[in-house]
């Protein structure tokens, strides 16, 4: 049996070497259009490479899918986190969780587990071929199919497409005339541009327990905040973007963001605790105590935002200037106004219909025979280990060629 693995990211590797393993008499191929593999796998995590999430609930780690919570729920239980855990630590990739749940390296570099991907294929005998996209795809009169790159013509009995997320729905033209539904792509997992707000003068200060929402939607994510000097970040802010990414996208990502600084929802007992504060360091002036501990810079920011006097004492606040302090820490807004790529870690929703994909075999309902992996799915996850995660599982079910 020939099978041709089209895309040589972490999907396209995973599907190759598992279509190895359940089918070892297999030719397989593996294209990829650039000089580069695994070109993702290297810059993720700032270049560690967050290998997936510590969480092992099925249950927990489907609700981190904006969009393919139920697909990803089947998808793992048959191949989950803990197996790919189990995965590289068979073929010796020390792993690390760390104190937010993403798993690294324990080396700390993404090259381990680049090296680990390759030195796999080629154990398995899977043969690469760099510098060849693929122009397109064609049933063949015989049950199989004719790969067509710049400069050849291939005839496979399978083929898996792992080409990752396109940022054009042209990008999917070529899988379309299949006869395949398209989910249009749009960006998903990006930072919050906020070119006329001087919250920008705190570049770097991070809010570690906060929550936003988007003014007249029914968006709210919460995690830490980082500001930075475009405007914020942070995995309160990446989860908003994914999970809003249609409707922001709809909004051109204009809108006005609510930020909840301590990520209180009781109003009730956000009074309480100051109250608290009050008798205990009445004495104080405000500028000298954070309720909450917020960050010195930001509690600065807050009390002159909101024309609070920092010179002035906790006890001579009075009702109003209790209400200010609750409204400044827990319904500050911010307008935005555009948005910026997280990191270099592109990532979009969008894509082939699940509606077209059996979940249990990732096996095209259109095209038999034909096979998707990876982001090129309309699933996608928000940051912590979780679109990696989806890779390996789909790619490994691809590959078993049910």
């Amino acid at each position: 049996m020939k099978v041709a693995v089209i895309g040589g990211g972490a999907a396209g590797f995973f599907a190759a070497l598992s279509t190895k393993e359940h089918h070892p008499q297999s030719d397989v191929i593996l294209f990829e259009k650039s000089k580069n593999v695994l070109s993702k796998v290297r810059i993720s995590g700032g270049g560690r490479c967050n290998v997936t999430n510590g969480s092992h609930s099925i249950r927990e780690l489907s609700e981190s899918y904006p969009r393919g919570k139920n697909f990803m729920k089947s998808v793992l239980k048959t191949f989950n986190t803990r197996d790919t855990w189990n995965w590289f630590e068979q073929r010796g990739v020390s792993l690390k969780v760390e104190a937010d749940g993403r798993v690294f390296p324990m080396s700390n570099d993404s090259n381990t587990i680049i090296q680990c991907l390759l030195s796999n294929t080629k154990e398995k005998e899977i043969f690469i071929q760099i510098n060849k996209g693929v122009i397109s795809l064609q049933p063949d009169d015989k049950n199989g199919f004719v790969v067509k790159t710049k400069d050849h013509s291939h005839i496979f009995d399978k083929v898996i497409i792992a080409t990752g997320g396109s940022p054009k729905v042209q990008g999917f033209d070529w899988i379309k005339v299949l006869g395949h539904k398209i989910e249009k792509p749009v960006p998903s997992l990006f930072t919050f541009n906020m070119p006329d707000e001087s919250v920008k003068k705190l570049m770097g200060v991070v809010a570690s327990n906060a929550s936003v929402s988007v003014q007249g939607q029914k968006i709210k994510t919460e995690g830490p905040i980082l500001i930075t000097h475009w405007g914020m970040s942070g995995p309160a802010i990446l989860k908003a973007s994914a999970f809003g990414a249609r409707i922001l996208h709809d909004l051109d990502y204009q809108f006005n963001v609510n930020v909840n600084w301590v990520n209180q929802s009781n109003q009730e007992d956000v009074k309480q605790n100051l109250q608290s504060i009050l008798k205990e360091h009445s004495k104080k002036q405000l500028s000298s105590y954070r309720p909450y501990e917020l960050p010195d810079r930001l509690w600065q920011f807050l009390l002159i935002k909101n024309d609070l006097d920092g010179s002035k004492k906790w006890e001579d606040l009075g009702k109003k200037g209790i209400n200010r302090i609750i409204s400044s820490i827990c319904h500050d807004t911010y307008q935005v106004s555009g948005k910026t790529t997280f990191k270099e870690e592109f990532v979009t929703c969008g894509g082939i219909s699940l509606l077209d994909i059996n979940r249990k075999t990732m096996e095209s309902s259109v095209c038999p025979g034909l096979y998707f992996a990876g982001e090129i799915i309309d699933v996608d996850g928000i940051t912590g280990g979780y679109n990696f995660q989806a890779a390996w599982s789909t790619g490994y079910i691809a590959g078993k060629l049910q």
